[in-house]
């Protein structure tokens, strides 16, 4: 099973503050949040966030190679 992870948790995870989050994901340059029922809360998928956190690390060995 996914765990949901907060924009809290997201941003500790990251180390991006929640306004790039946010920018981010609208740009497509970050995974997009889950909507949670119909109010306003959002989750992100941990799964989603450890895969974009492994790209950024596999861009930065690309680079360094």
């Amino acid at each position: 099973m996914n765990k949901l992870l907060s924009i809290k948790e997201t941003c500790q995870l990251t180390s991006l503050s929640r306004t790039s989050i946010w920018h981010k994901a609208k740009n497509g340059q970050f995974p997009k949040p889950i909507q949670l029922g119909e109010g306003v809360r959002k989750a992100f998928l941990a799964s989603e966030i450890e895969a974009w956190i492994s790209q950024r690390v596999a861009e930065r060995d690309e680079v360094g190679a």
